[in-house]
């Protein structure tokens, strides 16, 4: 496999020329704008390539930041799961492809990075992340009461009735425990998350498609395959039916709530954006581009108990919630070998280690991952190769242990 230094875009010229040569550009029409490695630029670079909506900032001033930047992290060492010999800090933000990576103790910036496409007032897309965002706002509108967890989805989406969907309740869609006919192996390319994504219209349609048209037309053909409630599937699907769920009883888009509930209260530096289907419905389940610093002021809020900048932002009994976890027994099913003894709850993953952590995960190593105990939280975005977690897992995983073990240990 390449390297990152071999992979960088701006070194290959992508899309660089007014107009770049035919051999440098990228397109969305024929799937080369998601192929390694043209997509190390595309993931930086989602507005200009597909259709999209705003989420605003709002007119405020940006929250401050304050930094306190250390030198002597780039040296520290640890070792990779199911190795023996030791890597650097800095050799592991090679190894995961790393676009950029930003590293908050106590609220100050403490490391602060950037390579290939993305750059300080970039805006990189955020995979799975978006989920996570989404299902945050879900277990708030479950403790506003205007959504009830042991409600089925039919109740609320009477167009999901028959559906895989409409039997499950919405605890059951926020924990991903719905027994649904739906595979989220991105090795197979007839796996359903490749079905739902073109009927988004976040992947190009190859000639003659004739199957479903918007998220809300591939929702309603889901099947049913298993019973609910028995197992943790990670499945994007469920997240597209929350987003449903949110706009159903807000009476507002799932960007509108974003842009509502949490960017504008955040004093976020930048706009983010959300792809969208052909209808205008955004992609819950993993559209989302942000600002790194911005998704590590959610992350950061998160880790205070959803208190920011002097304000209360999200409920302390939602993060409270998300805390603890859901069933290890439901989770430990799906058989996550790099995620041992974790569980997953309202859309975020709890590790259940020593120090708390629970993160935000997106695929090719979208993170933010909140240590409270070292008080510590890490924005991260990437263009690994693979699209699943596990093939970056062991060079991250044990890298953010051992930068929260040095925080503790020497704090500064």
């Amino acid at each position: 496999m390449p390297t990152a230094e071999q992979t960088d875009p701006i070194k290959l010229g992508w899309m660089i020329g007014s107009p770049p040569p035919p051999d440098k550009v990228i397109r969305w029409a024929d799937g080369s704008f998601y192929t390694f490695p043209k997509f190390r630029w595309t993931f930086s670079h989602g507005r200009e390539l597909m259709a999209t909506s705003n989420i605003a900032r709002g007119s405020t001033a940006a929250s401050v930041l304050p930094r306190a930047e250390r030198s002597d992290f780039d040296a520290l060492t640890f070792v990779p799961l199911g190795k023996t010999a030791p890597m650097t800090w800095a050799q592991s933000l090679s190894a995961n492809f790393t676009d950029g990576i930003v590293v908050l103790h106590k609220g100050r910036i403490v490391y602060e990075r950037y390579s290939g496409a993305l750059g300080p007032s970039g805006q990189h897309a955020a995979q799975s992340v978006t989920k996570s965002f989404f299902g945050t706002i879900g277990a708030v509108l479950l403790s506003e009461g205007k959504l009830d967890a042991n409600t089925k989805v039919e109740h609320y989406i009477p167009e999901l009735k028959g559906s895989g969907f409409g039997d499950a309740t919405v605890r059951q869609v926020l924990d991903m425990t719905t027994g649904i006919k739906y595979s989220e192996n991105y090795a197979d390319p007839k796996a359903e998350i490749w079905d739902h994504v073109r009927a988004g219209n976040v992947l190009p349609r190859p000639s003659g498609y004739q199957g479903p048209k918007s998220f809300y037309e591939f929702l309603k053909g889901v099947q049913p395959e298993g019973e609910h409630g028995q197992a943790f599937a990670y499945k994007t699907v469920n997240s597209d039916v929350l987003g449903w769920l949110i706009r159903r009883v807000t009476n507002k888009s799932v960007g509108e709530n974003l842009s509502e509930r949490i960017w504008s209260k955040l004093g976020m530096e930048q706009d983010a954006y959300i792809a969208i289907d052909t209808e205008g419905t955004e992609f819950a389940g993993g559209g989302l581009y942000t600002g790194l610093r911005d998704l590590a002021r959610f992350g950061e809020m998160m880790r205070n108990d959803g208190r920011f900048n002097d304000q209360q932002i999200i409920p302390k009994t939602v993060v409270d919630d998300i805390r603890r976890g859901a069933d290890k027994a439901h989770f430990t099913k799906a058989g996550y070998a790099t995620l041992p003894g974790a569980s997953y709850r309202n859309m975020w993953w709890v590790l259940h280690n020593a120090n708390g952590a629970f993160a935000a995960r997106g695929i090719h190593g979208q993170t933010i991952y909140i240590d409270p105990k070292a008080e510590m939280v890490i924005a991260r975005y990437a263009s690994f190769p693979m699209a699943a977690n596990a093939f970056n897992d062991p060079t991250s995983l044990p890298a953010y242990q051992a930068l929260a073990d040095k925080l503790m240990s020497d704090p500064k």
